[in-house]
């Protein structure tokens, strides 16, 4: 007697909140079928930032040859498709809604079942692409150009945030601090590479805190001091390193990021550790961050780095488990800018 096999479920995803446009086939939730990124930072780059205006243009350009080439890709029909993943929450406005009426056009007209997929919720779902026998509960710091959270992962659709940023994201950071140094957008990917070849203790530059929330972050003032550093030593004809200043400012941030993340992980008895978002890609956040949970013996897990900025294979699967949960929405779904990753 032969024991029947449990259908594969395919979800078809589709990532548009910023400046990527994105589709993409996850087969359970963990495997990628196809993935495909129609990335905007060329254009984008000679502004210095994402311009939302040019964003949603280009989105409505890309969204049709996209999703068709990512079924193709994955040799699939939409017949083959289980339900269609489609991010709604947070992101640009006019981005977001770009995907989300094609996606519920394309679920009215198939007749296949709407899932609605939280940003952050996906991002912290790449892992589970990049590791197969990651499982919740555990920890999570999600980073990345919008958000900077602590986020207390109970099960695939259930999170708490434990902390949060209070001004600026880490990213954000990041990018306006690498501007002002004259590097291209996206800028932290760019003094990533080059804090590399720095001194990190060149420069003292502050560790702020949060009093009374010691898992929240805050990042303005230590832009801000980096940024006044620069323009100080240009009026006063002092040529900077710039891998020094690179080097100093990255050990701030991710120092900031670890001990939070780290306390919180202590204080809750939690000794599963996980990264997502865009900032996971920092090397040194990675490497820090191995480092401190080896000396501890606790687990450590973080997405590919190629998963780590924004895709569709990490809607997918996202989306795979809130459609397991029934998160099913009909043709009235609206997009929103913001939106806590708690309601999902």
């Amino acid at each position: 007697m032969f024991r029947s096999e449990r259908k594969i479920m395919k979800i078809l995803a589709i990532e548009s909140s910023c400046d990527e446009t994105a589709a993409a086939v996850v087969e359970d939730g963990r495997n990628i079928i196809s993935s495909v990124v129609a990335s905007q930072v060329e254009e984008h780059k000679l502004y210095g930032g994402v311009v939302p205006e040019i964003a949603s243009r280009r989105h409505a350009e890309a969204i049709v040859p996209v999703v068709r080439q990512a079924l193709e890709d994955a040799e699939c029909r939409l017949s083959d498709i289980d339900a269609i993943g489609v991010t709604y929450a947070p992101g640009l406005i006019g981005a977001l809604l770009v995907g989300v009426n094609f996606a519920k056009g394309l679920s009215l007209a198939t007749e296949i079942p709407l899932v609605p997929v939280h940003h952050l919720r996906s991002h912290i779902a790449s892992n589970y692409i990049s590791n197969k026998e990651l499982k919740p509960p555990f920890l999570c710091l999600v980073v990345s150009g919008g958000h900077s959270h602590i986020v207390m992962v109970e099960d695939y659709t259930k999170m708490k945030i434990i902390g949060k940023t209070r001004d600026d994201a880490a990213g954000e950071a990041f990018d306006k601090a690498a501007r002002t140094m004259g590097m291209p957008y996206p800028g932290g990917i760019e003094m990533d590479r080059v804090a590399e070849n720095g001194n990190p203790f060149a420069f003292k530059l502050p560790r702020p805190a949060v009093h009374d929330a010691p898992y929240d972050f805050s990042f303005s003032g230590l832009k801000t001091a980096v940024i006044n550093l620069i323009h100080n030593s240009a009026q006063k004809g002092v040529e900077l390193n710039k891998a020094d200043v690179c080097a100093s400012f990255r050990y701030a941030v991710v120092d900031c990021l670890v001990t939070n993340f780290i306390k919180a992980a202590e204080d809750l008895g939690q000794k599963k550790l996980v990264i997502a978002g865009g900032v996971s890609a920092n090397s040194l956040l990675r490497r820090t961050l191995a480092e401190e949970c080896k000396k501890r013996d606790w687990e450590m897990y973080m997405p590919e780095k190629s998963l780590c900025g924004d895709n569709a294979a990490m809607v997918g699967s996202q989306g795979y488990y809130e459609f397991l949960s029934g998160n099913i929405a009909g043709t009235d779904l609206n997009a929103f800018a913001t939106m806590s990753i708690e309601k999902g």
